[in-house]
């Protein structure tokens, strides 16, 4: 029986880690539809990102009460599994608390911090939930999480709130077997929390107790198998992708936008026609129409976002009633790469569709609404930037399109022929103190 226990935990591993293998390739081949851009320079201060914006999570810190909840889920879920490990170990070998004898009473202080923890992570989903769903915070009811966003982030503290329950009930059922001495369950020394929560279960009978114990067990590793398999489907993404996105994020100075270098090569070659080498072709487009014109950063940014909304709650003209949502921008791009990737296991590559990232999945009057104040990537946890991606897509909308309000045509004409936005000679450009 024990043989068949181990043969099922095997296929049951076996199946998790390859499902969660082939849609980690999904998501990987979707990001290298974007553009190839070099973003390894500087390995101190990218290194100094990773520290203290992933694993320190120092925006996190400007709200400290949230801070420290957050902190709590997110070092829970790192610490915690590894006590996945022994779980996984005993499973595979058959074996019951493999870690217990050769680390002795350190392997009591680590379970007693893991329940301390647990607990942790137990009331920080439940103040979240609170948060969401009663409190109602304006971030987290936009009508940006209307459908599966906003049940997506439940789903997530509720099985986080079951996973840690199960986790505790386990050790409890486990200290009760021990004070009676039952066979495999020996002496691991007293658990905090399970402690507590071990009387309850007095009344059960050696075989209940056991029955309970292996419930617990096998809930709780199938609901780890079952949440990694969740989370490339989910927000929790960012768990894992915020820190190559903390790594590879761009160090150049706030605000700073990139030039084209096909606007000024086109320039140079107009200007010195005899620079222009012979097989001098015209740029392929202007900006980005749809995402395989954007970087892999970008594309990589949609898919670490994690859906606070903490960028829309920034966002000026969000605030003044305009329809961009940063956010939006994010869950957007990423549907898009979705969609392209259903598409590509379909039919084997890209078979062109009718839509684009343009106009289909983001608007031209949420493009339009932008200030590039850059308020929306300081405010990003996770080092995003959804102004790169609203420059790109303004930039194909009025150089690919010309498509522009009347407004911005003024301004684009006097600048070209005046060098300033105003429609004055630059010989009278001190006229105004006259």
């Amino acid at each position: 029986m024990q043989y068949v226990q181990q043969l099922i935990f095997l296929a049951l591993s076996a199946t998790a880690v390859w499902l969660f293998a082939g849609k980690v390739k999904e998501i990987r081949r979707n990001i290298l539809l974007g553009k190839k851009e070099a973003l390894n320079d500087q390995p101190g201060k990218r290194w100094r990102n990773l520290l203290l914006l992933a694993f320190g999570q120092k925006k996190m810190f400007r709200n400290p009460l949230v801070a420290v909840l957050h902190f709590v889920v997110y070092a829970g879920f790192i610490i915690i599994n590894i006590e996945v490990l022994e779980i996984v170990l005993d499973g595979l070998l058959g074996t019951h608390r493999l870690f217990a004898a050769p680390l002795g009473m350190l392997y009591t202080w680590l379970i007693n911090a893991f329940e301390w923890l647990a607990v942790g992570v137990v009331i920080a989903c439940a103040v979240f939930l609170v948060r969401r769903n009663i409190l109602k915070l304006k971030r987290f009811i936009n009508k940006d999480l209307n459908g599966w966003p906003r049940s997506d982030a439940n789903y997530i503290l509720l099985t986080e709130i079951a996973l840690m329950s199960l986790f505790l009930t386990m050790n409890a059922a486990d200290q009760a077997l021990q004070s009676r001495g039952s066979e495999h369950y020996t002496a691991t020394g007293g658990f905090y929390f399970s402690g507590l929560l071990s009387p309850l279960f007095a009344g059960f009978s050696d075989t209940s107790l056991v029955a309970l114990e292996r419930t617990c067990w096998w809930l709780h590793i199938t609901g780890i198998y079952a949440f990694l398999n969740y989370l490339p489907y989910s927000k929790h993404l960012h768990i894992i992708l915020a820190f190559p996105n903390a790594y590879f994020a761009r160090l150049e100075p706030a605000g700073r936008m990139k030039n084209m270098p096909e606007v000024q090569k086109e320039v140079l070659y107009a200007m010195q026609p005899e620079t222009a080498p012979a097989d001098a072709v015209p740029p392929a487009h202007f900006g980005a129409k749809d995402v395989f014109e954007l970087s892999w950063k970008s594309l990589m940014d949609a898919y670490s976002c994690t859906e606070c909304g903490r960028c829309t709650a920034a966002c000026p003209a969000n605030i003044t009633g305009k329809k961009l949502s940063p956010r939006k921008i994010m869950m957007a791009t990423r549907d898009r790469m979705e969609d392209i990737g259903r598409n590509i296991k379909a039919n084997g590559s890209f078979t062109a569709d009718s839509k684009t990232l343009l106009h289909d999945y983001i608007t031209v009057e949420e493009l339009r609404a932008c200030t590039t104040c850059n308020a929306c990537v300081t405010e990003c946890p996770v080092s995003i930037s959804p102004l790169e991606i609203i420059l790109e897509l303004r930039r194909s909308l009025i150089m690919e399109e010309s498509n522009a309000p009347q407004e911005w045509n003024s301004t684009f004409s006097n600048i070209e022929n005046n060098f300033a936005p105003w429609k004055f000679s630059p010989d009278e450009r001190d006229a105004w103190n006259r």
